[in-house]
This record gives structure tokens, sequence and C-alpha cells, in this order.
């Protein structure tokens, strides 16, 4: 079987979410990840929480199929003994504190005389230049500046996403930009400078939300669960307590919604409803009629009906619902990865490819390959002494 990183080395000075997220997601494909840790604690993402069988859940989830290396780089030789490494690199990843690299002679200008084919990958809250360039940035912060808030929440609470979304948004541009870039290489063989910022990758996922504000115009209001501008497409209470997740995208579904569902035929033409402007206009009108009429009604009669008719519905799940989707354990999509404290389920990279099966290899112990990855540098003994106890070893 042959996977389309196979034979890419990627050296990864990663912490926390963005830069873990894109190199897991090249090593899934094949490629051999090195993550640089600090010596003895290692990315401080490990300590986020224990709730993987004692281990933090955004490690397990972003660090499988990685070998790690513990390097103080601090250390001259140990930094040293990093730059030989990149010779022999396809790509060098990092989301460090602004400036760090750089400081640490590891930027693209840096290295690229030396090593013309390397790619370089630079992930920051805002960007390389520009009056925010230093300004430290974390998720939510970014999901502030990028006015995800504004348009997240109750009309009363903004709310965060419940998920790192800015982070997240940067690593899927730096993965993407990254397997461009080896593509690019193939054409010119040269490598290029990646700069991803956080608050332009989710600048690009705001696009809706701007235009519709476009020159000034209102922007989209906090609706909850609900959509903004569409409706009735949300959350609907039964009469058992249940909730369906309901949702309609033209006036033919309305019309059916109406005739099927709420067994209603009146309300298609009624005039406060009879137009998707409308019904978003006078929703708390239309949201009365559509809750007296489901009070009605079992969560999974409401379901049915919706089935029925061909109108998109959804069951409102939690992460044990998750954890147990009839359609991700018919599609098969949970594997085993191997962890320090053994083998837990993961869910497999999004896309099914007919010609190749995903790396699930196992996630590393803070510096569990730096003995190996070492030797295999053959440096010079007095370098490599000093390299391994700097490392701890």
């Amino acid at each position: 079987m042959t996977r389309p990183l196979d034979g890419i080395t990627v050296v990864s000075l990663e912490h926390a979410v963005a830069a873990p997220f894109c190199a897991r997601q090249l090593a899934d494909l094949g490629a051999r990840v090195i993550k640089v840790e600090r010596p003895g604690s290692g990315d401080f993402a490990r300590g986020y929480d224990s709730r993987v069988r004692g281990q933090s859940s955004h490690f397990t989830w972003l660090n499988r199929n990685k070998e790690s290396l513990a390097l103080d780089l601090k250390d001259p030789a140990s930094l040293e003994a990093l730059k030989q490494l990149l010779g022999t690199a396809d790509v060098l990843l990092q989301n460090l504190a602004p400036g760090a690299a750089a400081r640490m002679g590891l930027s693209y200008e840096a290295l690229h005389a030396a090593f013309p084919r390397l790619i370089v990958c630079d992930i920051s809250g805002y960007g390389d230049n520009g009056p925010y360039r230093d300004k430290k940035a974390y998720d939510l912060l970014i999901q502030s500046e990028a006015g995800f808030l504004s348009v997240t929440g109750t009309p009363e609470t903004p709310s965060k996403s419940g998920i790192s979304v800015a982070d997240i948004a940067a690593g899927m541009y730096a993965y993407t930009n990254i397997l461009s870039a080896l593509l690019l290489r193939g054409k010119t063989g040269e490598g290029s400078h990646i700069d991803v910022s956080m608050l332009e990758a989710l600048g690009e996922w705001m696009g809706y939300p701007m235009y519709y504000a476009f020159e000034g115009a209102a922007p989209p209001p906090r609706t909850g669960a609900s959509h903004a501008s569409i409706y009735p497409y949300g959350p609907f209470v039964a009469g058992d307590g249940g909730t369906v997740m309901l949702g309609l995208q033209n006036e033919r579904e309305w019309k059916i919604f109406c005739d099927q569902v709420l067994l209603a035929p009146a309300l298609a033409t009624d005039a406060r409803f009879d137009s998707n402007a409308q019904r978003n206009a006078n929703r708390a009108e239309l949201q009365a009629e559509i809750v007296r009429i489901f009070g009605a009604l079992q969560a999974s009669d409401v379901v049915q009906r919706l089935d029925e008719a061909g109108i998109a519905n959804a069951h409102v799940n939690d992460m044990a619902g998750l954890w147990v989707h009839p359609q991700l354990l018919a599609r098969q999509r949970f594997a085993q990865v191997d962890t320090p404290v053994g083998a837990v389920p993961a869910l497999l990279p999004p896309g099914r490819n007919n010609q190749y099966d995903y790396r699930m290899d196992a996630v590393p112990a803070v510096g569990e390959h730096t003995a190996v990855i070492l030797d295999a540098l053959q440096l010079p003994a007095d370098a490599l002494a000093a390299v391994r106890k700097a490392s701890g070893l």
C-alpha cells in the first residue's frame, strides 16, 4: 500500500492545537512527523486534562502517528542537532510564540540558503507582519477578534464555540497549504514559506456574515441553535420533552411541512409566513404554532412525520450519542490507536480513498523516540553526549 505522503518528513515545533492538528493530518496520509517537545513535560497540551485514562483529551486526539523528540532548544548543541535534522526534512512546521522560531535561526530566510527544498510553515495568531504581529493569540481571543462571538450565542449572551474553531481553521489551512507547497516543489524544485494567520483562517469562515452585513447592513442576529436568517430551521421541543432539529430550505419544503408534518395546510399561505422573509420576521409567532402542534406528539412521532415528508431533520446528540452513532458504526469509522496507557478508539479521518488506508499508529510518550532520532543523525560523540544530557537521556 502506498500513501500520498509516504517518504515525506515533517519536523514540527508544535504545541496546543493548530500545528498538531495540521501535523497529525499529514501523518495520517503517511508522512513521518517528528514532534519536538520540551524534555520532561513535553507539549503543554499533555496536561490540559486527564480524561483519556489519565491522558489529555486534546493530546490523544491530535498526536497519533508521531515520533516524539525531546530537545531543549535553549541548549546550543540541541538547537544545532535540530538544524541538522532539518537537512533530512521536507517540512518545518511551527506555532511557537511570535518571533520565537526566528530568534533561534529557524525562519524561512535563515534556512532557505542551506535547505532550498525545505518548506517552512509558520502558524501564528495574526501573521508575520502588521500591527498585531507580536500580539499573543489564543483561540477564544481570535474568535472575538474575527467577529465569531458577535454571531454566535443568544440575543442576550455572545457565546464561544465549544471547540477550538480558530485553531482548527488555522490547522486546516496550514495542512492544505503544505500539500500545495509539496505539489509546487515537485514542479519548481524549491521550497516555500507559508504564513498562516489564525485571524485570517477564521475570517475566511466568517464570509457569509461579513457579506450579510455588507456596506453597513445589519449583521446576522444571534439566534442560539436556530438559523439566523432561515426559518423554521433549528430545534423544536415535542410533547415528551424531546428536541427535534429540523430545517427548511425553500418554499416547496415549507408547503410540504405545513401539509404533511404540521397537518395545518392553511399556514402555508398565511400572509405572516408565506415567504422566508416573512417567516423570519415573524418567527416568534410561527414558533408558537409549531410548538403547539408538536406539543401533542412524541419526538419520535415528529421525526417519523419529517422523514415521511422528506424534510431534513436530525437528533440533538451529545458526546455519548456520537460515540455510538449508528451511521459511524455502520460505516466502520472507528479504529484502535495505541497510547502510552493502552489502546483507545479513534475516529478515522474524513474521506475514504480506495487506494490506501490512513495511518492509525500510536500516540507517543514524551521523548519516546529521542534516542533513535539522535543516533540516526550521526553527530560527533561530544555533541551527541551534550544533546543527550540536555534531553535528559
